[in-house]
């Protein structure tokens, strides 16, 4: 079990490797500050963006040579995003943490990959099932060899081009897991409700994150940017870098 609160942070996506070093050298000062469990967070390829014009990342050879260097040359632990079950062996000798994205939660071959690794496996919670309906993801890694399993809430699909957050999920997955992160960031998103992209509102953010607490969240996740109007990926949720000090406080 965790015994300091964990948060999984960083960019959407590989933007530049400056981008990676930026966010990384906060996390580091955080991680000091607070004596916490910070996990560095970036997409080597989003294969889930709106548009097939929407910026993917560096792919895999590339992305996780840029992930390696963050880990060598600042210590922290590194967290990513897989979509293929090929992805997975290479991604577990890099990374600590392997994600597997909301709409891919039932794929089985995917989690079996992802298990077989070894590594810490983080299943997102999809937009379409319940707290509960978890427990058969999580079942298929841990039949799969997986040492230890997270799952992560971020919400459900409400109507269309919209999402709300029912935080009984958290104590609901915590009675099948007992580390069960809140993605605060996708969780405030609105999927293509902008021009061919999921646009939504990072001002409900910290909103999110202590509602989670409340329902007794183990770890929090957030994507976040020096400049996120900027970013690539998810620009209108990801928070800004300079503000992830002070929600990290209220937190713990």
């Amino acid at each position: 079990m965790m015994k300091k609160s964990t948060f999984i942070a960083g960019p959407c996506v590989i933007e530049s490797s400056e981008l990676l070093s930026t966010v990384a050298e906060e996390l580091v000062r955080l991680n000091k500050k607070y004596d916490i469990n910070i996990i560095f967070k970036a997409s080597f390829d989003k294969a889930n963006r709106t548009s097939i014009k929407s910026f993917r990342g560096p792919g895999l050879d590339k992305g996780l040579a840029m992930l390696q260097n963050i880990k060598e040359k600042y210590g922290l632990r590194l967290l990513t995003d897989i979509h293929e079950s090929y992805q997975a062996e290479p991604v577990g000798e890099v990374v600590d943490v392997i994600q597997i994205p909301a709409f891919l939660c039932r794929q089985t071959d995917l989690l079996v990959a992802a298990a077989k690794t070894g590594k810490i496996v983080n299943i997102k919670k999809a937009q379409f099932l319940s707290g509960r309906d978890m427990r058969y993801p999580v079942q298929k890694c841990q039949e799969s060899g997986a040492k230890e399993v997270w799952l992560t809430e971020r919400g459900n699909s409400f109507g269309y081009n919209n999402l709300v957050v029912d935080f009984r999920n958290i104590p609901d997955m915590k009675e099948i897991v007992p580390n069960v992160i809140m993605d605060c960031t996708h969780s405030v998103q609105r999927p293509s409700a902008g021009d061919g992209k999921t646009v939504g509102d990072r001002k409900f953010v910290p909103s999110m994150a202590l509602a989670a607490k409340a329902f007794g969240a183990t770890g929090y996740f957030f994507e976040v940017h020096p400049t996120p109007d900027e970013g690539l990926s998810d620009a209108a949720n990801m928070l800004e870098l300079d503000n992830l000090d002070e929600l990290i406080g209220k937190l713990v």
